[in-house]
C-alpha cells in the first residue's frame, strides 16, 4: 500500500462528489468510498493481512487520515446541496421573509383560570389576602383540625385519597379533599384580624356533569371580635353581584350542616332574568367558624368570632358562561376552549 495510492483516492472521493448533483447521487457516491465495499474500506480489510504490527499501527493511521479528508469533502457538498434546494424554493415561492409567521399563535387562559383570577380581584379589591397551602395534606389538617376526628360520619365520602406516606410526625397523608384546611394553616401565620382566600386544587370521589375528581375551589375566612352573619351576608352577596356584573340576583342562606362551621347554610341564588330565571342554584357552603375549629387554629372562642365559605370555581365558571357540563373543562377541545378567549 502506498501513499500515493491514498491521495489519489482523496482526489477521486472529492471530485466525483463535487459533480453530484443531487443528494441521491451524493450518497451513492459516498457509498463507493466509504461504504461496507468502498475503496477506503477495502484498504482497512487488507491492513489486518499485514503481519508487522508497527506497519499496520502506521498504514492505519495514514488510511484514517484519508477517511477524514473524504468525510469533510462529503459533508462540505451536502451543505452546499442543501443551501442551493433552499435557495431554489426561495425563488420558487417568493417568499417575504419580513411577512409573520403563518402558524404563529397566542394562548389564552383556561375559562377556569380566567374565574379564578377574577375571584381573586374581586377579593381583594375589599381587603382579602390571597393565601396558597399544600395539595398534599395531612390527616389532621383537612379533617381533624376542622372537628373531624377519625371514623366522623362526614367523612364518608372524601376520606379516599389517602397516599402510602407519612409526614414526619407520622400522619397520614393525602390529596386534600377541600381547601378548608388553609383555614388552620394561614390562621396560625396571622394575628386577628384574619382576612382571606385560599384558591386551589381539590380532589374528591365525584365523577358526573357537575362534579370531578378534581376541581378548583375558593376557601374564605374572616375573623374578628365582632364578625357575624350579616358580614358573610354582606360580603358574599356583593361578590355575586361583582363576579355575574348584574344587580338582579337574589341569595338566600339554606340551613345545613359542616362539621367546620355552626351554624352552617348553604348559599344559594336566582337570577330575576336571563336563562337562569326564577331558579335557585346552589353556590356555595358556609356558616360561623365552629369553636372547636378556632380552639385548634390557637384562638379564644370566647373573644373570636367569624365566617368561613367555600366555592367551587368550575361551578361559578358553568353558571357565568353557560356551560351545562363541568366535564367539558377538561376535554382539551380547542373548538370549546376557543370561545372564552
Amino acid at each position: 500500500m502506498r501513499l500515493c495510492d491514498l491521495k489519489r483516492i482523496v482526489a477521486e472521493a472529492q471530485r466525483a462528489f463535487s459533480n453530484a448533483t443531487d443528494p441521491v447521487t451524493l450518497e451513492n457516491e459516498k457509498a463507493r468510498f466509504l461504504g461496507k465495499t468502498g475503496k477506503l474500506t477495502e484498504f482497512l480489510k487488507n491492513l489486518g493481512k499485514e503481519p508487522e504490527p508497527e506497519v499496520r499501527k502506521s498504514e492505519g493511521a495514514r488510511i484514517n487520515v484519508a477517511k477524514q479528508q473524504v468525510k469533510v469533502a462529503l459533508n462540505m457538498r451536502r451543505q452546499e446541496l442543501a443551501d442551493d434546494l433552499m435557495n431554489q424554493r426561495l425563488a420558487d415561492d417568493a417568499v417575504d421573509v419580513t411577512l409573520p409567521g403563518r402558524c404563529s399563535g397566542t394562548g389564552s387562559l383556561h375559562p377556569v383560570m380566567q374565574t379564578w383570577e377574577r375571584v381573586e380581584q374581586i377579593f381583594h379589591s375589599i381587603g382579602f389576602d390571597i393565601a396558597d397551602g399544600p395539595e398534599i395534606e395531612t390527616d389532621w389538617y383537612n379533617f381533624t383540625a376542622l372537628n373531624s376526628p377519625e371514623n366522623h360520619p362526614a367523612r364518608s365520602m372524601q376520606d379516599t385519597f389517602y397516599l402510602d406516606a407519612k409526614d414526619t410526625q407520622g400522619r397520614a397523608l393525602l390529596l386534600r379533599t377541600h381547601t378548608s384546611p388553609m383555614q388552620v394553616r394561614y390562621a396560625r401565620m396571622k394575628k386577628p384580624p384574619i382576612k382571606g382566600i385560599a384558591p386551589g386544587r381539590t380532589y374528591r370521589v365525584d365523577n358526573d356533569s357537575t362534579h370531578s375528581p378534581m376541581f378548583n375551589q375558593v376557601e374564605g375566612l374572616w375573623i374578628d371580635k365582632n364578625i357575624s352573619f350579616a358580614d358573610l351576608k354582606g360580603v358574599y352577596t356583593d361578590f355575586l353581584k361583582k363576579f355575574f356584573e348584574r344587580s338582579d340576583i337574589l341569595v338566600r342562606f339554606r340551613p345545613s350542616y359542616f362539621p367546620f362551621t355552626e351554624p352552617s347554610a348553604e348559599i344559594d341564588m336566582r337570577f330575576e332574568h336571563g336563562r337562569n330565571a326564577g331558579r335557585w342554584l346552589e353556590i356555595s357552603g358556609s356558616g360561623q367558624v365552629h369553636p372547636n375549629v378556632l380552639h385548634n387554629i390557637g384562638l379564644d372562642p370566647h373573644r373570636y368570632i367569624g365566617f368561613a365559605f367555600g366555592s367551587g370555581l368550575e361551578r361559578l365558571t358553568m353558571l357565568r358562561y353557560g356551560v351545562d357540563d363541568l366535564r367539558t373543562f377538561f376535554e382539551n377541545d380547542l373548538r370549546f376552549l376557543r370561545q372564552f378567549i
